[in-house]
């Protein structure tokens, strides 16, 4: 396990650990990744972001500031700090298309690199996030593209997974965080500190998550926390996780506005996409799902405050052709792969069952009656007790469904 170097205060030039950061966003989304990093005291200058209900949100909850729709039209960004891009995911993802980075979506990120090109002066900081599925697909293509052409721009880059159960969300994300910067040091931000991962093995008497629209494939389980909000499924709609509350013997889904918070933003944050006309209720959970856990953004807004130094020691050699580890650093002629964990911090949490604040709604029938025929129809482990009480709880919403699938 990497051992936490010894601090050492050193202060960057122009920078000190009070030093308050402009910043500006790139497919902002819903604002998690800013919303973070200005709970951790610095300022949103300017955002980016393609989707109409997206840019209302924002709009909403970041008053004042100016939100471009268009990330290929922009002749500039304006002088900031850090530069934010949580950049669209639809090609790099698991349940995605898998087009891979070069993609009509995630391809975007090139937009990224040609607004630092031309940034007067560059941002100190750049901080991408994306699926950690992105360091397998086509056997790491999209981040050997991504460091190179850090590289040839003369950055020093280092990147993490890192998982929102760390931060005090019941929400199994894994998500790749990526900082890298021209004149800074990025690796004390992201990798000096590692607790080590909490696992919880023991589900007695806790809440359980697990995908509802798989089976055959693929099932997303979580003890005590959520799968990864998605913003679509394999069946191509967003849908929640469902949850199997052992303790009551329901199996629920929960409120629009639990996913808002198990995100971390507030009950109701998206809330004004309702003021669209015939803008159905889908769209907000889809833009809860992909958005980033307003948390993970907060610990890097902090750790951004950093005078620490990276003690290398113990880091190991990547070669190219290997593959992509959870932790990484790099610069031009010098990678290597850092032995640390996807929980840097270990933030208390509630239980699954005690954080949700609404009443969940029951998954449907026609749901179960899916769920449980596609997994009869696979090879996947499930949990026999799953299976019994999803039987029992289709058999309490609907004898004829239950049936039909018996």
């Amino acid at each position: 396990m990497f051992a936490i170097c010894p601090v050492r205060m050193i202060v960057f030039p122009g920078m000190t650990s009070h030093t308050s950061l402009r910043i500006a966003g790139l497919f902002a989304g819903i604002g998690g990744i800013e919303l973070g990093l200005h709970n951790a005291g610095h300022s949103t200058e300017f955002l980016c972001e393609w989707d109409e209900s997206a840019r209302l949100v924002l709009t909403k909850r970041f008053p004042g500031i100016h939100v471009a729709s268009d990330v290929a039209q922009l002749a500039a960004i304006p002088a900031v700090d850090v530069l934010t891009a949580g950049f669209p995911c639809q090609d790099l993802s698991q349940a995605g298309n898998t087009a891979g980075i070069h993609g009509s979506r995630s391809g975007l990120v090139d937009q990224v690199f040609r607004l630092i090109d031309g940034a007067k002066p560059s941002p100190t900081w750049l901080l991408l996030e994306n699926v950690s599925f992105m360091l397998s697909l086509d056997k790491g293509k999209a981040m050997r593209w991504l460091t190179n052409q850090l590289e040839r721009r003369g950055f020093t880059w280092a990147y993490r997974v890192v998982d929102s159960r760390a931060f005090g969300l019941p929400q199994r994300r894994q998500r790749v965080l990526l900082l890298a910067s021209q004149t800074e040091d990025p690796r004390p931000i992201l990798l000096n500190q590692d607790h080590g991962e909490v696992e919880v093995t023991d589900r007695s008497g806790l809440a359980c998550g697990f995908y509802w629209t798989e089976g055959v494939r693929g099932l997303g389980w979580a003890v005590d926390a959520i799968p990864t909000l998605k913003g679509g499924s394999t069946i191509g709609i967003p849908s929640p996780p469902a949850i199997w509350k052992s303790n009551t013997r329901q199996i629920v889904t929960p409120d629009l506005r639990d996913a808002e918070r198990i995100q971390g933003f507030a009950a109701d944050w998206t809330a004004a996409v309702d003021e669209i006309p015939g803008r159905a209720k889908t769209s907000r959970w889809k833009l809860v799902g992909n958005a980033v856990s307003v948390p993970v953004a907060h610990w890097v807004g902090e750790r951004l405050k950093t005078d620490e130094v990276y003690d290398h020691v113990n880091d190991a050699i990547l070669a190219d052709g290997d593959r992509w580890p959870r932790a990484a650093w790099g610069r031009t002629g010098e990678h290597h792969s850092v032995d640390v964990s996807m929980w840097p911090v270990a933030h208390a949490r509630p239980h699954l069952h005690d954080f949700l604040a609404y009443e969940p709604a029951l998954l449907s029938a026609r749901a179960t009656a899916g769920f449980l025929s596609r997994a009869a129809r696979g090879n996947l482990r499930i949990p026999e007790d799953l299976i019994c009480e999803a039987k029992a709880h289709l058999e309490t919403m609907s004898p004829q469904a239950q049936l039909a699938v018996a």
